[in-house]
């Protein structure tokens, strides 16, 4: 069964452009916004955006974020979702040239453009941001979360 699970976890994230990244800031305020994303073995997210959008600075004061990444066209009653906890930050430098390879190839797979480290530093306005899943979660037959492991998938 957590097999299947997993399974379901890899092609939700695998289908999908978009996830929710849910922030708060430094005393608790919710904020949650879409961001295009891109992933590294299924439990890092990855995504573009500019230092001072609320999301950005939300980070910067509060690393934990939650993360749902989801079908919104799909019938009631048969939608399924990854759910993760995770932490976020931007890229540090040192990893940036990693980071930039993975975001650039699903954008190009995806029909966008390539990107390259220049794109991210300044003076450019966009950065890279990660968060990196500590619980992912799936939903049951019966629609609760059940904890999933894709840091083997």
């Amino acid at each position: 069964m957590s097999e299947d699970l997993a399974a379901i976890a890899r092609s939700i994230i695998d289908a999908n452009s978009y996830l929710t990244l849910a922030t708060g800031d430094g005393s608790g305020t919710p904020w949650a916004t879409p961001v295009w994303f891109a992933h590294d073995g299924y439990t890092k997210f990855i995504w573009l955006s500019r230092t001072s959008t609320r999301h950005s600075v939300n980070l910067a004061s509060r690393a934990e974020v939650g993360i749902v990444v989801f079908d919104s066209t799909v019938p009631i009653n048969q939608g399924q979702a990854v759910y993760a906890e995770a932490v976020g930050e931007e890229i540090p430098a040192t990893e940036l040239k990693a980071a930039i390879a993975v975001y650039s190839a699903r954008s190009v797979a995806a029909g966008g453009r390539p990107w390259q480290v220049a794109d991210v530093v300044a003076p450019a306005s966009f950065r890279l941001f990660s968060a990196r899943a500590t619980a992912l979660y799936v939903l049951d037959a019966h629609d609760s979360r059940v904890p999933v492991d894709l840091a083997r998938a």
